[in-house]
């Protein structure tokens, strides 16, 4: 066996390579997390304009077929502010910019347990300050939609998206699911257009101010005003969703920020 065969050489050659290799790739990764920032950063304006229709109402298309130029241009009517779900006032204290909710809703400290509720979202933890979206067009006195985040257990994972509420603060203007991990052609077809439409118009809360928005088990009688069409095959995505969005209009959620909107005691609404 020559020396250049050796087992010393041969470990020593590929102990090199490991390293140039960890190397290669830590430098790529340095070098691409600004790009990956910028593009979730997007994907989540994209899905934002979506649920409050702004795409489709400007362009007549969704947000995924427009430029960055249009984005940002429709995106410059969205302003964020940081929310106490707890009192529902707006806190002034913080920057939106430098707030991750998903982050503080992993943290004891910044973070509230759910525990049993009315309606169970079905995770454990919530963020104590949630970040929202306002939307107020060029011109205009006021808000004319507000977006909230929202998220839940489906059947396999957690859905994660955003519900946009008409000025009236009680009227559906549309709700996206921008992540999650559900059986594509079953639970999958939350990202369905035609399904996502449905919402569109629909009530948030019944004649008493309870939330009654749910995804009904098969199709939605005509002519309800809180019901959308059950997902096919996808029970336990569709009980997943009815409860993720009664959660987040419930008192346990984001209904005491919205009882401040509509005493005007936060942000003034708009037509």
């Amino acid at each position: 066996m020559s020396q250049r065969d050796s087992t010393v050489n041969t470990l020593l050659t590929a102990t090199i390579l490991c390293v140039v290799c960890s190397l290669v790739v830590s430098v790529a990764a340095v070098g691409l997390k600004g790009k990956q920032e910028e593009n979730k950063m997007l994907d989540r304006q994209k899905n934002i304009l979506d649920a409050a229709g702004l795409s489709i109402g400007e362009y007549g298309k969704p947000a995924s077929e427009l430029s960055k130029a249009q984005i940002e241009e429709l995106y410059a009517w969205v302003s964020e502010e940081l929310v106490d779900l707890e009192t529902g006032q707006i806190v002034k204290d913080m920057d939106p910019a430098d707030y991750d909710p998903r982050e503080a809703a992993d943290k004891v400290d910044t973070s509230t347990e759910i525990g049993e509720v009315p309606y169970d979202p079905g995770v454990s933890r919530r963020e104590k300050v949630a970040k929202v979206y306002f939307v107020t067009k060029p011109g205009t006195d006021g808000f004319q939609q507000v977006v909230l985040p929202v998220y839940g257990k489906g059947l396999w994972s957690t859905l994660y998206g955003y519900l946009a509420l008409k000025g009236d603060l009680e009227t559906i203007q549309g709700l996206t699911f921008y992540e999650h991990a559900e059986t594509p052609g079953l639970g999958g077809e939350v990202d369905n257009p035609a399904w996502k439409a449905q919402w569109e118009d629909q009530k948030l809360y019944d004649e008493n101010g309870q939330p009654a928005a749910l995804v009904y088990k098969g199709t939605a009688p005509p002519g309800n005003p809180y019901a959308v069409d059950g997902l096919s095959g996808a029970t336990i995505t569709s009980r997943g969703v009815t409860n993720l969005l009664r959660y987040w209009a419930s008192e346990d959620g984001y209904g005491p920020f919205l009882s401040q909107l509509k005493n005007g005691k936060s942000k003034t609404s708009g037509s």
